[in-house]
């Protein structure tokens, strides 16, 4: 691979599929059968966490001509980045699976357009290097706080783990708290534990937090872009998201593979100390993919247990949840 970052960001661009790079007039041929959209008329606001999509689609340059708008809304977590897309302020959010279900079962009208899988290594529940709390049993009758709110990948988590260990939700008292605030409160020990992600999580553990469990054999893994319905059934939003899909999935494709660069720039936009940031860019290398049936699959089998569990107010049928149409990886 030749070294020279325009040179690569070049060659990725040559890469995207001939539909999904269009004229430098700003016309484009949106989904089959749609008539033609000015998209130099179309603003997206694209929802993220933490700055993450963003980052490594400024790193990778893969926006740098796209002919319609694009607007950036960063959030703490995925439970304000839905109520963000559920009032119609963003137009997509990503997230962890159990955010995206937990939305769709509060009635939030969102489809998942585009699908990826990395390791759960990056969801935990954490306590304080010097606590007494050994085992996941040892958290029964403690307090437990959960980043970010209800239905999220860490709620997930600590409910999978409590149920390995023999124990029921309401064995622990579980309190939600946004991550921020979560981790003053956790470094100034005022939380027995916690359950959290990302960079978040990084940040802890080289504080030295002592990892409980992290979500391997219990959180799928998988990660989700939603696109509202408003957005999908906008033919000009529709067919800039298709672009910007492709766009992402290059991004996530320049970052695997410059590593060192990416947390480069991922410590420069984000702020966070270079040691957080490169552990967790260590730990997110997904790979943007298409709805499958598998993904449908395992959509399904988390929106059931929590469900079951009686954590979510309704059934949510993943197959109904999933737009496939939008994203086909080049």
């Amino acid at each position: 691979m030749p070294s020279d970052p325009d040179v690569i960001r070049r060659r990725l661009l040559a890469m995207l599929p001939a539909g999904a790079l269009l004229s430098a007039c700003g016309k484009a041929g949106p989904a089959a059968g749609s008539a033609a959209v000015d998209l130099s008329k179309v603003t997206l606001v694209l929802g993220d966490q933490v700055r993450l999509l963003q980052t490594k689609a400024e790193a990778a340059g893969v926006l740098k001509d796209v002919p319609y708008k694009i607007q950036w809304a960063s959030f703490q977590g995925a439970a304000p980045l839905f109520e963000a897309v559920v009032s119609g302020d963003v137009d997509t959010a990503m997230a962890a699976d159990t955010p995206a279900l937990a939305a769709a079962a509060g009635g939030a009208r969102v489809k998942v357009v585009a699908a990826s899988v990395s390791s759960p290594v990056s969801v935990a529940i954490l306590v304080p290097p010097d606590s007494p709390i050994k085992t996941v049993a040892d958290l029964k009758g403690r307090n437990v706080i959960v980043s970010s709110a209800r239905g999220s990948v860490a709620h997930f988590l600590l409910f999978g783990a409590l149920r390995e260990a023999g124990l029921k939700p309401q064995d622990v008292t579980t309190g939600f708290l946004l991550p921020s605030d979560a981790a003053v409160a956790f470094s100034s020990g005022k939380i027995e534990a916690w359950a959290t992600f990302g960079t978040y999580q990084a940040a802890a553990e080289l504080r030295g937090a002592r990892v409980l469990r992290n979500g391997v054999g219990i959180n799928s893994g998988i990660g989700v872009i939603a696109a509202s319905d408003a957005a999908l059934a906008d033919p000009g939003k529709r067919a800039a998201l298709a672009d910007v899909l492709q766009r992402l999935a290059q991004s996530n494709v320049w970052a695997n593979a410059h590593p060192n660069e990416y947390v480069e720039v991922f410590q420069r936009l984000t702020g966070l100390p270079p040691d957080v940031a490169k552990l967790a860019v260590s730990r997110d290398k997904p790979q943007l993919r298409a709805v499958d049936s598998e993904i449908v699959r395992q959509l399904q089998e988390v929106a059931d247990t929590f469900y079951e569990a009686k954590l979510f107010p309704r059934r949510v049928d993943a197959s109904k949840l999933v737009d496939p149409s939008l994203f086909h990886p080049a």
